[in-house]
């Protein structure tokens, strides 16, 4: 049975409500979304118009496979992901899309996202010729057990982040923070703008280390998946039905680097999430940042699950 790939750079309403339904029912089998947040936003609020959406139909029409291939860095080999319909796996579908990634890449290199280290999705890529290229951790803690002090610098005081008043300072420290970070750091007004749309956005629980000068020293931008039904629905990162909590973003300005505020703002995350009745937290980091994993291990955090991003080896 032959499957044919369409294009399109934005879904109409009716396609939008098939390939949502296609990732749900790929996360209630596989345990984890196919796709990652930055691409369930795109695909509720629009996201780049460069974007390609590559729709994978049997002859009847049926939708049985997606890809998500981003717009950014296509000459560096583009980042793609892509989900296959539990109910047709092992037919040539995730070759199929993958092929039709490359082909919308320069030479052919890609960079693939794959959510949960899946024995399907190892295969795949292990067949294709990819490799590991990157690892990111899943780690997380209980937030019942003891919780460490907030011990802040001298000096800085924390308060919520304030919409419609924060976003250039915070998007300027963000970028600091994380000036050599491949997803952190760039970010512009739009993306944050983006996310205060999400039903999960809660400004109080978004912390920023404030200095006497009013200027922005550090943040630990908190986040709560499945409270609420449509943030369960799309979270893009966990699916579970208990709700969870997440240290979204932690970030310190460079000026205020060794003075321990990024413990600090850690502990008061924390605090926070636990104040609003969870039990459990949880975070990424890159397996490589071999610093902020011993540091999130002393905060008892252990891991749980990994991402891998995959590549194929230069030709020589």
């Amino acid at each position: 049975m032959t499957t044919r790939i369409h294009e399109r750079t934005q879904l109409d309403p009716a396609e939008l409500d098939e390939v949502l339904a296609l990732l749900d029912s790929a996360s209630d089998v596989d345990g984890v979304s196919p796709v990652s947040e930055h691409v369930l936003l795109h695909l509720r609020h629009g996201g780049e118009r460069e974007a390609r959406n590559l729709l994978a139909r049997e002859p009847s029409g049926r939708l049985v496979g997606y890809a998500h291939l981003d717009p950014t860095d296509l000459v560096g080999g583009g980042a793609a992901e892509l989900a296959v319909h539990p109910e047709h796996r092992n037919h040539g579908i995730g070759k199929t899309l993958v092929r039709g990634l490359e082909e919308r890449t320069d030479d052919g290199r890609l960079r693939l996202w794959a959510h949960g280290r899946l024995p399907g999705a190892q295969a795949l890529a292990e067949r294709l010729g990819y490799r590991e290229a990157r690892v990111l951790w899943q780690l997380r803690r209980s937030l019942l057990s003891g919780l460490p002090p907030v011990k802040l610098p001298d000096g800085v005081t924390l308060r919520s982040f304030v919409v419609g008043q924060d976003e250039q300072a915070w998007t300027e420290v963000n970028n600091r923070a994380f000036a050599d970070h491949p997803d952190q750091g760039g970010w512009t007004l739009r993306q944050i703008q983006t996310r205060e749309k999400e039903p999960w956005f809660d400004p109080e629980g978004f912390l920023l280390a404030v200095r006497e000068d009013g200027s922005i020293g550090g943040f630990h931008w908190t986040k709560i998946h499945g409270r609420g039904a449509s943030a369960a629905h799309h979270h893009g990162g966990e699916h579970a039905h208990e709700p969870i909590g997440e240290v979204y973003a932690l970030g310190v300005d460079p000026s205020m680097q060794g003075q321990r505020l990024g413990p600090a703002l850690t502990a008061a995350g924390l605090r926070y999430l636990r104040s609003r009745g969870l039990a459990q937290v949880m975070l990424y980091v890159d397996e490589s940042n071999s610093a902020a994993v011993a540091l999130y291990e002393r905060l008892g955090f252990t891991r749980w699950d990994v991402d891998v991003n995959y590549r194929r080896p230069a030709s020589r």
